[in-house]
């Protein structure tokens, strides 16, 4: 396809040359071109804005994927075909396997959060290879929700450092952390699969190993062991989601395991990373307490006792949305056996404005007291950071 001589549109991010790109290829990777790996992200489609292909960050993206099918398109938000196409809910994993999408993030912001992190930072990504039941990213895209890869990271990590140097010392510890100011990187989706594909994960950790007065945040369900070869140096936190397995096993598809989540703990931990848990989602039904009292021990008999010292949770009961229990009907129903439950939950409108389900008030509170009493009786070394 030919590609119009035009420039950058004026809100296009302009990027500092923070980076070498005298070589085209991303680093070496054993786990990324592993058969592991391709069960999960085996690229064979891309959708992607030129200014995206046209970008150093595209190329080498592209360099990995040589016999994928590209097509060009205006904005990684309008893909008729992809997110509009109520086809592709019987094709939900199938897309996340072979498609990726990439873009330009034209709106970099950094906004206040107060809650898992002090703040959101603009993420590198949106959407995931993975196919969580309960994910919130889909409510946005319609039918299909695969990886969406931003290649402007030069313009994201210098956005980034211009803000923390902005903040200066964190002048009084919070929940986030005693000392830091905590930036979530991953909002939007998983920074260990993103890592499969390209460097965007591995660009923002270097930039927070060299920012005294932050530290990166990401939740992940994916074990990527490329990853303990970043040298974070104490300035990234991973925080692994468990649930117990037998939710695990029909809300948590495509994922790493829960058991082999809590076992990479230790590794992280001894590559430079704090290690922390998010207990996500807490999903109420028949028999939910004896289940997260076997996981809590789990995590008791397992984890040596340098993680132990330095990790906190977060709890995060279940928010869900009428608009992806629609979606999951589609591909996933036995997931809305545990995940729609009408007599539990109430409608409400989230910050960002989206109209969600959540457990009414007394629901939640009672549950997150037993949720607490269990960690006392099984897990007293974990302190809770959070509570949703």
């Amino acid at each position: 396809m030919d590609r119009p001589s035009t420039g950058p549109p004026p809100d296009r991010p302009e990027q500092e040359a923070l980076f070498d790109w005298s070589d085209a290829a991303p680093r070496p990777s054993a786990f990324a071109d592993s058969a592991q790996a391709r069960r999960l992200l085996d690229v064979r489609e891309v959708y992607a804005e030129p200014a995206a292909l046209d970008s150093p960050r595209g190329r080498q993206i592209m360099a990995r994927l040589p016999d994928a099918r590209v097509t060009e398109v205006p904005s990684h938000w309008r893909i008729p075909s992809l997110h509009g196409n109520d086809g592709n809910v019987a094709r939900w994993v199938r897309v996340k396997t072979e498609t990726l999408v990439l873009g330009v993030k034209r709106t970099l912001e950094t906004r206040p959060n107060g809650r898992s992190a002090d703040w959101i930072a603009p993420g590198a990504s949106n959407g995931c290879a993975m196919s969580c039941a309960y994910c919130y990213v889909p409510r946005r895209k319609g039918y299909a929700n695969p990886i969406t890869l931003f290649t402007n990271i030069e313009a994201i990590v210098a956005h980034v450092r211009r803000h923390v140097r902005a903040q200066g010392p964190k002048p009084e510890p919070n929940q986030c952390d005693p000392h830091a100011w905590v930036y979530d990187i991953g909002e939007n989706g998983d920074c260990s699969v993103d890592a499969l594909v390209c460097d965007n994960t591995a660009d923002l950790i270097a930039a927070f190993r060299t920012l005294p007065t932050a530290k990166a945040s990401f939740a992940t369900k994916f074990v990527n062991p490329d990853l303990l070869a970043l040298d974070p140096r104490g300035r990234t936190r991973v925080r692994f989601s468990v649930m117990p397995s037998a939710d695990a096993r029909v809300l948590d598809i495509r994922t790493s395991p829960v058991a082999e989540r809590i076992a990479a703990a230790p590794d992280f931990l001894d590559a430079g990373y704090e290690v922390h848990f998010n207990l996500s989602p807490v999903v109420l039904r028949p028999g939910w307490q004896r289940d997260w009292a076997d996981l809590l021990t789990h995590l008791d008999d397992v984890l040596p006792a340098r993680v132990k010292q330095q990790a906190a949770a977060e709890i995060i009961m279940l928010t869900h949305n009428e608009q992806l229990h629609e979606v999951n009907l589609g591909w996933h129903p036995r997931a809305e056996d545990l995940l729609w439950q009408p007599a539990a939950q109430e409608t409400k409108r989230s910050q960002n404005g989206a109209l969600n389900v959540r457990y009414s008030p007394d629901v939640k509170r009672r549950s997150l007291e037993q949720l607490q009493h269990l960690l006392t009786t099984h897990a007293p070394w974990l302190r809770v950071r959070y509570a949703f």
